[in-house]
């Protein structure tokens, strides 16, 4: 099993920034779609960028609406870690943020939760 293990949250003011980051504790993801999603309290989890993995270590990568020009996700595979680099924070990022791994390098839904298969414990994020 995959277990994840995220870091970087925290509080920050109305158009500040963060990385979070995602590491392995046990197994890898180096041949895994790595998603982060979050969740908002009273909302329903939301995907919000995503990677591929096209085994030289880098892949394509999508973005929700709301993250586009703000957020940017990327990986190292040799260090097993997928971070995603937010900037430009609104209150509306208010929430904890997942990691998670799928069970194949490409997902047709990368944006969507439900196609994730490994999750961490979150992280939260919180914009004032």
């Amino acid at each position: 099993d995959v277990q994840l293990v995220e870091s970087g949250g925290g509080s920050v003011q109305d158009g500040g920034s963060l990385r979070l980051s995602c590491a392995a504790r046990t197994g890898t993801f180096r041949s895994a779609c790595m998603g982060w999603i979050r969740q908002a309290p009273g909302k329903e989890r939301e995907g919000v960028a995503a990677i591929e993995t096209n085994y030289l270590g880098g892949g394509g990568t999508y973005y929700a609406d709301s993250a586009k020009g703000r957020f940017t996700i990327s990986r190292n595979s040799a260090e097993n870690t997928v971070y995603l680099h937010m900037t430009n924070l609104c209150p509306e990022d208010t929430a904890m943020y997942y990691c998670a791994a799928a069970n194949h390098p490409y997902i047709l839904t990368p944006m969507d939760p439900s196609a994730y298969y490994y999750w961490g414990q979150g992280t939260q994020v919180t914009v004032s």
